[in-house]
């Protein structure tokens, strides 16, 4: 990629293309819907996302040069734009909200409505928004030699090699349908176990497992070793050192918060009532610290940025045109309003000033910071923890206290959580844009539509999940939101076991001394040692082709790509199906439900060991994937003229 000062985009401001046409709002709806539901399923059960850029813009290339034979790079562009912007206001709902389902749960109170998830979804999807633009031409334009901003470089690289987008957007559908299939047999009709498990009787306390599932094994494969050993860290610490420890010298001690001896408790009860809060120490200490450290970057990212608020183009053509600043003042004001005045949004004035200043320093923060270190880095969670800590300690200060009172600094984190999801990703997308040579305020309604249509569908996602499982248990552990509502409670009542939250305190500040990544480790300590070690197989296989020598390096960046590209389809494939069985799960059926019509486990059950071999089957096709050449077409590709 062109990083010089005298950058020219792909497409020149005076050549005119194809881009937001009712054909790519429509794609990228679809994909902004099924990604939003796939990274929200895949939050819920594992505690991270994956960014959708990537594979939105390679099936985006597939539908449209392949199946459409329209050939428009940004019309691309504005597809993976809808569909990117989905995913992120999904990953900032699910952090936050399953925390009122828990509440309504405990209390015997009602869930929150549809519309109110819907509407705190929206608002901060919006604010996101708006809080960027003003910021584009500052850090996207001015400074496009010193912010690399990794994703929408990517991405547009992608876009760029778009003559091979059906071969890529059939790898992406390939991942898809063997995850789909896999999880429907394993989960749905329960033919093998998808969670193998076995409790170590000499070493009292311990245990390993796995959770034999696609999605996992492609995180691993896309966060890479580095990141799933740090994960698997903290759960060897957890499940094979913690966790013997109080094996061994709670003996029949009946200790809060557990009710029972721990004598009587097993791995998994170990774990539930002990672990899990050291975990969440550890990952609240984790954000906190990565706050911290980032501060310096922080002061300087909004003093630079605030220097070129709002700043206009010297030019008036079509790549320097953003949605005026009149009208996104205005909207802000209105929604700040909004907000306060409609009774579904559970917040008051002090609340919406709060969520307009903190929105607006972590949106200016956020953007520039996924421009230095990338959305994967971007301390998305240590933001929201610092917002919940304050304005719950300001909630409590002006005399808002109790479940009402706790509920409003939820709703002020949610939005926040939102807020800087979408404006790292909307920064992500109007570099890939600024670089493609795309129209910026044709991006930015796209972003909004991308807003839209996840705000609609993730009340009903976040309903369903609840009225399958629930939040909190094995099947959907929610472990950022139950770390969020232990923070809440923590401080609007004093009720948590506070011994074992700074035991995680002081591991993740032992971790940082030693020089360790504290948030990968503190989520691993948090997690089931179940989910950290599939990570790491995925893991594992991409070492071992980084690792691998290639003297060709344009065959390993494809074997790379591949990787990606098929893991991605994996997490897609596995989301959409846990939505399917959820949706099977509430579905009645004679005394049961659907879901439990189609168990065959008392029929066929492969076991443990089946559960592994199917496994190994899985991680078999993963690899053939990435080491497949692409075919290559004898026969020249007929060129499609632009409208």
């Amino acid at each position: 990629m062109n990083t010089k000062e005298n950058f020219k985009p792909y497409i020149p401001a005076d050549k005119a293309m194809r881009e937001l046409t009712p054909t790519a709002i429509i794609i990228g709806i679809i994909l902004a819907v099924v990604f939003s539901g796939a990274n929200a399923y895949l939050g819920l059960r594992v505690g991270m996302t994956v960014s959708a850029s990537i594979p939105a813009a390679v099936i985006s290339m597939g539908v449209l040069r392949v199946i459409l034979r329209r050939d428009s790079i940004l019309e691309n562009n504005i597809v993976q734009t809808i569909g990117s912007a989905g995913e992120s206001v999904a990953a900032g709902a699910i952090f936050t909200m399953p925390v009122l389902f828990m509440w309504a749960s405990e209390n015997g109170d009602s869930v929150p409505s549809l519309i109110e998830i819907a509407l705190i979804a929206l608002i901060g999807g919006v604010l996101g928004i708006l809080f960027m633009i003003p910021l584009r031409q500052a850090l996207i334009v001015q400074e496009h030699a010193t912010l690399p901003y990794p994703e929408g470089t990517a991405c547009a690289e992608v876009l760029l090699a778009g003559e091979q987008g059906g071969s890529k957007a059939g790898t992406v559908f390939s991942g898809l349908g063997i995850a789909a299939i896999y999880k429907f047999i394993a989960d749905g009709l329960c033919i093998f176990p998808s969670e193998v498990d076995y409790e170590i009787k000499r070493y009292k306390g311990s245990g390993i497992g796995m959770d034999v599932l696609p999605a996992l094994t492609g995180v691993g494969y896309i966060c890479g070793a580095k990141i799933s050993s740090y994960l698997l860290a903290g759960g060897t610490l957890g499940w094979f050192v913690i966790m013997p420890l109080i094996a061994l010298f709670g003996g029949d001690a009946v200790i809060h918060p557990a009710t029972v001896p721990i004598s009587e408790l097993g791995a998994f009860g170990l774990w539930s009532n002990y672990v899990k809060y050291i975990g969440a120490g550890a990952v609240a200490a984790g954000g906190i610290m990565s706050l911290i450290k980032s501060f310096p970057t922080i002061i300087k990212t909004f003093g630079s940025a605030m220097k070129g608020f709002g700043k206009k183009a010297q030019t008036t053509d079509r790549l320097s045109r953003d949605i005026p600043m009149n009208v996104i003042l205005t909207a802000v004001v209105v929604i700040a309003f909004a907000m306060w005045l409609i009774p579904a949004v559970p917040v008051n004035l002090i609340s919406a000033i709060l969520i307009v200043i903190f929105g607006f320093f972590f949106a200016t923060v956020s953007s520039r910071m996924v421009g230095l270190v990338g959305s994967s880095n971007n301390p998305v969670s240590g933001m929201a923890i610092a917002t919940l800590l304050i304005s719950t300690f300001i909630l409590k200060a002006t005399g808002n206290t109790g479940m009402k009172g706790m509920i409003c600094a939820i709703t002020i984190g949610s939005i926040i959580c939102v807020i800087a999801a979408i404006a790292g990703d909307s920064s992500q997308d109007l570099k890939t844009g600024y670089i493609l040579g795309a129209t910026p305020v044709k991006q930015q309604i796209a972003e909004i539509i991308g807003v839209v249509a996840s705000a609609a569908t993730i009340g009903a996602l976040l309903y369903l999940f609840n009225e399958a499982w629930g939040y909190g248990g094995n099947e959907l552990p929610a472990q950022q939101a139950t770390i969020m509502k232990l923070i809440v409670e923590g401080v609007m009542d004093g009720n948590l076991p506070w011994a074992l939250i700074f035991v995680g305190v002081f591991i993740a500040v032992v971790v940082e001394i030693l020089g360790i990544p504290v948030l990968p480790f503190a989520v691993g300590l948090y997690l089931p040692i179940h989910l950290s070690t599939p990570i790491m197989v995925g893991g594992l296989i991409r070492l071992y082709f980084d690792k691998r020598k290639k003297s060709d390096e344009e065959e390993r960046k494809q074997e790379v790509e591949n990787g990606v590209l098929y893991s991605s389809g994996l997490i897609a494939g596995e989301g959409i199906i846990g939505i399917l069985l959820a949706v099977f799960a509430v579905v009645p059926v004679g005394d049961g439900t659907l879901a439990d019509r189609i168990n065959l486990s008392e029929k066929l059950n492969l076991g443990n060991i089946g559960g592994l071999v199917i496994f190994a089957l899985l991680c078999s096709t993963l690899v053939y994937t990435i080491v497949k050449k692409p075919k290559v077409k004898k026969a020249a590709k007929a060129e499609d003229g632009d409208e």
